[in-house]
């Protein structure tokens, strides 16, 4: 009778000690971090030299032909050339071969929109949809689980918005500053960040608090040197223009985390200041609301002072998640939390207006979605159908699919729309691009009927 073969044993049964303990390695101390953190550095200066330029600066693709005339501009291509071959003054593009496909830069598909915005046919629609008068809409992305493609899906909504032709600033308010990576910034310390921006207007608070106390014959209290230096700041200062022409970018570094603890401390010393407004009010007090059209805010994968003063400053709300139990109750829990922390905020504001005869707070945003990222129809269906059941209109019905070409740009430092197509298989690049494309189409219905909104209601109260 023939014995049956041993199953072999996992391995965490042939763990033997003294060869654990050879593989272990010195104990870590806190200068180890410091080696780390040296070594990430190098190797992130090694990753981002392969997405630069020559001279060292972060370049953006040429875009062909056939790409501009199917996601571009809504021309056939046939008659994109004649219009080029009857206007030499126009961009007439560049060949890599005697004969070969024309390749363009951004700023020139920008000027051939225009081109084809002021003489093309008047039943297509080459400009962006932005009602005359209206604000740009600011739109914030997060989520306090991190991994959920928060950056990642604000970062390619930029890049898609920019294509479409919209003016576009990225403000990165995540200390770890991935959203400033990915478009090329340089933050040497805090003042580069919007921490500035939230001193200024605390110390503007401060200035108007110090007269009332003149006034009644109290002593003031003296701003110090932070306070003082940023009053002198403005948003326009902060901007970095990135290697895409029309996206702008205040970034972020590792300094910004000091504003989580120092918002709070000026908080306590002025409590009739609304923080959660500083923000808002610095963005439209320096026009960057006239200067931009869409101003998308990376958020931290927390509920700090930074978050919310994101989130309170939006128009629309993105919350990526995965189709996933954990991530799907992660979230129930992070909406719970915005749902506590507003209601706290509007309460105490509402209780104090009362008894001033003033109206009250109420926080209100024109639209928040529930965003599926990182999708796998075969492993996910069942999962992603019972969500759709829970949050109904607030989940998104488009699934941002994990495609290969997600993978593939991921791995040479890129976005989607930085990638070259013709380093992918053809198939792959459209597939892989329309699960963007449908994204950001979900994300400017929402944009467009919104400011359709606003401007409806315009008409109507100059009426």
């Amino acid at each position: 009778m023939k014995s049956e073969p041993q199953a072999k044993l996992p391995p965490y049964f042939s763990i033997h000690p003294d060869t654990a303990l050879a593989q272990l390695g010195d104990p870590s101390d806190t200068s180890s971090f410091e080696a780390i953190s040296q070594a990430c550095t190098a190797g992130r200066a090694d990753l981002e030299s392969r997405g630069l330029e020559e001279d060292g600066a972060r370049g953006l693709r040429l875009f062909s032909t056939w790409e501009i005339t199917r996601y571009l501009i809504p021309v056939a291509a046939g008659h994109f050339r004649r219009v080029l071959k009857q206007h030499p003054d126009l961009p007439q593009g560049r060949s890599e071969t005697a004969g070969g496909a024309k390749w363009f830069t951004l700023d020139e598909v920008l000027r051939l929109r225009a081109h084809f915005a002021a003489e093309g046919s008047k039943a297509k629609n080459y400009l962006p949809y932005r009602p005359s008068g209206q604000p740009a809409k600011i739109t914030a992305v997060a989520n306090f689980k991190g991994g959920v493609g928060k950056t990642s899906t604000a970062a390619h909504l930029a890049m898609s918005a920019a294509l479409d032709g919209y003016r576009v600033l990225v403000i990165d308010l995540d200390s770890q500053g991935s959203m400033t990576s990915i478009f090329g910034g340089k933050v040497a310390d805090e003042w580069g960040t919007v921490f500035p921006l939230l001193a200024r207007h605390y110390a503007r608070h401060q200035q108007i608090d110090n007269q009332r106390r003149l006034d009644r014959g109290d002593p003031p209290q003296p701003l110090d040197d932070t306070l003082t230096e940023a009053l002198d700041m403005k948003a326009t200062g902060l901007v970095q223009k990135t290697h895409w022409p029309n996206i702008d970018l205040i970034g972020a570094q590792l300094n910004l985390y000091w504003a989580e603890f120092q918002i709070p401390v000026w908080r306590m010393a002025a409590r009739g200041w609304k923080l959660w407004d500083a923000l808002t009010d610095s963005l439209a007090a320096d026009g960057m609301l006239d200067e931009y059209d869409i101003i998308f805010i990376d958020t931290p994968p927390a509920l700090g002072y930074l978050t919310i003063n994101g989130l309170a400053a939006a128009d629309i709300l993105l919350v990526p998640l995965g189709a996933s139990f954990l991530e799907f109750d992660s979230t129930g829990r992070f909406f719970d939390m915005l749902h506590a922390t507003f209601g706290s905020i509007e309460d105490a504001e509402n209780m104090a207006a009362r008894a001033l005869g003033r109206d009250g707070l109420s926080f209100q945003w024109d639209a928040v979605r529930a965003v599926l990222t990182r999708y796998d129809a075969t492993q996910q269906g069942e999962l992603a159908a019972l969500m759709q059941t829970y949050l109904g209109p607030v989940l998104s019905p488009h699934r941002q699919d994990y495609t290969a070409l997600i993978g593939q740009a991921g791995e040479q430092v890129q976005g989607i729309y930085e990638a070259d197509y013709r380093n992918f298989n053809r198939e792959t690049y459209v597939r892989g691009r329309e699960t963007f494309d449908t994204t950001y189409a979900a994300f400017k219905n929402l944009l467009v009927g919104a400011w359709r909104r606003d401007e409806l209601a315009a008409q109507d109260a100059a009426e």
